[in-house]
């Protein structure tokens, strides 16, 4: 038996076809094969519509090899839209090795099974199959000529036949699996008595799909400035590495990692799929989302003093603002307070123990009550001084997050992830990522030498949030861009995902419109600024573009009238805070060769 787990960093291809170096020629002649394929890939056995796969919080689902020679390919772009656990095994597997694949299967309610006809499956690996078809949700891909259908007459389980045995197909039947893809094609052959020619099920397209700019009339060498600007930026120090995506249309046209991890020689390059610290983006992917979902529901009442859901502010100078004001960054807060810098030496230890059992870095500990006992009271006493005026807070997010974990009940990073991350499949979306992922998987951000005096990696960089347990409203969430992608899908999808509605249109439209006759913000949301010299984002977005930046070097940004997602991750604050990407105008030039490249695709 070979058995692998294959991690999320390890033969991703960036996709493959929008990888490095591509010119026209070879992504035109990748979606020609990819058309092939999809003109030849049927789905049968689908009456009760399995495919694509809806409700993902309730499915873990693993994929079970049997000889297709693109199975990493699969594996890789099926583990874009959930995490998707990985065997392998050869196609006269014994029934030791069975018995043992279906020991580990036993957590895993839904499995996908590739093969290909280029080996005969043995008795026993049928009798396998059969027995998964009867327990599991089961879906088989099927890979060649179709001699192995006559074998699968007795099967119940969603069946996927491509034709094709390429790199290409691999890539078409896993999005279709999740309906990145969708498919009306019918059997031209009969295999079987109960495969006949004209069988096939329609299915529908629901989530992002992954394709070449081609697809969309868009020239990839229109884009190949993107490489430039990204190499101009490691060169001059602004960031070690970055990541970069596109979206448009609802297809992934563009998603290359660049750099490495650290400036050092020997340090791991980018991946697209490294998880990055995305600073004050949380504030829109996890703190405004809760709120928009609250709001939706009655709890949440915009107009309302924030008095009203937290009694601690009841005799404060706080009592009057509104939740509103809190969004706007009109409360009158000043911009952060360095709560770090109110340490004492009894505050924290470089061991956990009972009393200091709150992580903030590796070797760094503090009590857990420090934030409770000292910069909640801080926040509380602090001064108001701009109220009605649009000054940036940290603040406000502290205070939100206290609202919404009053409403809900409960912890802000079990919210976010119960309602949002896992019914999307975003499984590297959260706070805390050192208790769930390698260190390996994840881009380290400061060298700091004035708090926690180590490198701070998997560890949120923002030193508040860090004290407050690595979750706080304003900063702590970590994520790839594929999930990010998913979840700005969603809001410019008015709302809707993967057949799963998570707001109304009309939600998402008040959060991201314009609020304020002081700023360019709407309810949490950064938004469009005409005035700026530069600023964000792009000067081709449209005035209905919105979204949010963040401090380590992050930045998201949805332009509904391109029908547009762009992501840019980086880690600029290693080793020390630089402001280069910013004076060196990195994210918004980016966004700029992408409007540049949609306006020539337009003319052609």
């Amino acid at each position: 038996m070979i058995r692998k787990f294959l991690l999320l960093n390890i033969l991703l291809f960036n996709i493959s076809f929008i990888s490095c170096g591509q010119d026209h020629a070879e992504s035109e002649s990748w979606l020609n094969s990819f058309k092939q394929a999809q003109e030849h890939t049927v789905v049968l056995n689908n009456q009760q519509h399995e495919i694509p796969l809806r409700k993902l919080e309730q499915k873990n689902v693993a994929l079970v090899d049997f000889g297709f020679a693109y199975h990493a390919v699969l594996d890789s772009m099926l583990n874009k839209y959930q995490h998707v656990a990985f065997f392998k095994y050869t196609p006269d597997a014994t029934q030791t090795q069975l018995n043992q694949l279906l020991e580990d299967l036993k957590f895993y309610n839904t499995v996908i099974i590739s093969i290909a006809d280029t080996a005969p499956l043995s008795d026993d690996v049928l009798a396998l199959m059969k027995e998964l078809d009867r327990k599991n949700e089961l879906i088989v891909a099927l890979f060649g000529s179709g001699s192995q259908l006559a074998k699968l007459d007795d099967m119940q389980s969603p069946i996927i036949y491509s034709a094709a045995t390429t790199l290409e197909s691999a890539s078409f039947v896993a999005q279709l699996i999740y309906g990145g893809v969708k498919t009306d094609a019918v059997l031209a052959n009969s295999f079987s008595p109960k495969y006949q020619a004209g069988d096939g099920s329609k299915t529908e397209k629901i989530r992002l799909g992954y394709s070449v700019p081609e697809e969309l009339g868009i020239n990839i060498e229109d884009l190949a400035p993107i490489d430039a600007i990204a190499a101009e930026a490691i060169s001059q120090k602004a960031t070690p590495g970055l990541v970069v995506l596109v979206a448009k249309d609802g297809k992934v046209i563009f998603n290359r990692a660049y750099g490495k991890h650290t400036y050092d020689s020997d340090a791991p390059l980018d991946q697209v799929n490294d998880i990055f610290d995305l600073a004050s983006v949380t504030k829109t992917s996890a703190t405004t989302i809760a709120a928009m979902r609250l709001y939706e529901q009655g709890q949440l009442n915009l107009d309302t003093a924030i008095s009203t859901y937290l009694p601690q502010t009841r005799n404060s100078s706080k009592k009057s603002i509104t939740v509103k004001e809190l969004l706007l960054h009109q409360a009158g807060f000043i911009p952060y307070i360095p709560f770090y810098a109110s340490l004492k030496p009894e505050d924290y230890s470089r061991d956990s123990s009972e009393t200091y059992n709150l992580k903030v870095a590796d070797n760094y500990y503090i009590k857990k009550s420090y934030y409770h006992d000292v910069m909640w009271p801080q926040m509380l006493q602090s001064p108001l001084k701009t109220r009605g005026r649009y000054v940036y807070s940290d603040l406000s997010m502290y205070f939100l997050k206290e609202i919404l974990e009053t409403v809900t009940k409960e912890p802000t990073e079990k919210y976010v992830s119960e309602q949002f991350y896992k019914p999307l499949g975003m499984y590297t979306t959260g706070f805390n990522p050192r208790f769930r992922f390698p260190k390996a998987n994840i881009v380290p951000t400061e060298l700091d030498s004035y708090f926690r005096n180590t490198l701070v990696w998997g560890y949120v960089h923002d030193q508040g949030a860090a004290m407050a347990g690595g979750v706080a409203g304003h900063a702590g969430l970590f994520s790839n861009a594929s999930d990010l992608a998913i979840l700005y899908q969603m809001l410019l999808n008015k709302g809707t995902y993967g057949g799963t509605k998570y707001f109304e249109p009309a939600t998402v439209a008040l959060f991201t419109r314009k609020h304020s006759a002081v700023s360019r913000r709407g309810l949490g949301f950064d938004g469009y600024n005409a005035e700026s010299s530069y600023g964000y984002p792009s000067k081709l977005a449209s005035p209905q573009s919105y979204g949010h930046t963040g401090y380590t070097g992050t930045a998201v940004w949805v332009d509904p009238a391109e029908n547009l997602v762009y992501i840019f991750l980086s880690n600029r604050v290693y080793p020390k805070v630089t402001n280069k990407l910013s004076t060196l105008n990195i994210r918004p030039r980016i966004q700029d060769v992408v409007y540049r490249a949609i306006a020539k695709g337009k003319k052609r």
